[in-house]
């Protein structure tokens, strides 16, 4: 099991200089990844500040040696896969192929609605099953095309490709069990499913029962193959139940779970620190 934490781009978050000293604090404390939300507006909140995911990966990058890199999620459907290929690609570049690139359809968030962005859920998913068409495309380094219902490339060659080979991993994120996510999921590298919907439509935290369930659908759907392929749980909040949350760290990779990921909501620097200085909770 290997451990990230999931940081906010907002409020308190915006500055990117914090935001870059809190992934070197992650670095220095024993985490094994930082994923950055990816927000125009963060999280729908009128008027706050809002630092730029990619640009601080990028800046991170060059001031760390191990750690991931990614986000959770970028929203591909209100992206030009073109220039998300190139910015992932440079990250990958400055910190030496440890760039990850988490991506979903996105919330219904200003930055979808108040720039005329197209909403309806099937339209997001099909800009984003293109997007990833193209960004692996032109990862390849050959000459590339393509001609989608939102997108058109006419053939390129798109030079550097990334460090990784044979790409950047690509982490799919959503909510279990519908279908979109999960089957788009088992196509790529992750399933980031850390939610399920509950009874009331809400999404509440997985179950280990959820995972190993994800598990089984997502080896059918590949196969039965799940060489290099990870199962991205949690999400939330650390309890103060230091004991009840290793527990359920151990029950969740007993379950399938690959990664084990921490929510750290934006809150004032020292409080932030702290809390990153704790480390994971390695089981």
């Amino acid at each position: 099991m290997r451990h990230a934490l999931n940081l906010g781009t907002g409020g308190a978050y915006a500055d990117p200089r914090t935001l870059v000293d809190l992934v070197v604090a992650a670095e220095r404390s024993g985490w094994d990844g930082v994923l950055l939300e990816d927000y125009v507006v963060y999280q729908s909140m009128a008027g706050v500040a809002t630092a730029d995911s990619w640009t601080v990966l990028a800046a991170a990058a060059v001031r760390t040696e191990r750690i991931m890199l990614g986000t959770a999620v970028t929203p591909l459907a209100r992206r030009r896969p073109w220039h998300v290929a190139r910015e992932v690609t440079t990250v990958d570049h400055l910190s030496g192929g440890r760039a990850v690139l988490g991506v979903g359809v996105g919330d219904l968030e200003p930055g979808f609605t108040a720039f005329g962005e197209q909403t309806a859920l099937r339209d997001r998913a099909a800009r984003l099953d293109e997007s990833l068409a193209i960004i692996t495309g032109l990862w390849t380094g050959e000459p590339f095309a393509f001609r989608g219902r939102h997108f058109q490339v006419d053939e390129i060659v798109f030079r550097p490709v990334p460090r990784q080979r044979p790409r950047v991993p690509i982490w799919v994120g959503g909510v279990w069990p519908r279908r979109g996510p999960v089957r788009r999921a088992a196509r790529w590298d992750a399933a980031m499913l850390g939610f399920k919907e509950g009874p009331d439509g809400r999404d509440v935290d997985m179950q280990p029962d959820d995972v190993r369930a994800l598990v089984e659908e997502v080896g059918r759907l590949r196969g039965g193959s799940l060489d290099r392929f990870d199962f991205v749980m949690g999400g939330s909040a650390r309890t103060p139940d230091e004991g009840a949350a290793r527990e359920r760290v151990r029950a969740m990779a007993a379950a399938g779970a690959t990664w084990w990921v921490e929510w750290i909501a934006p809150c004032e620097p020292e409080v932030a620190f702290a809390t990153v200085r704790r480390g994971p909770l390695r089981t």
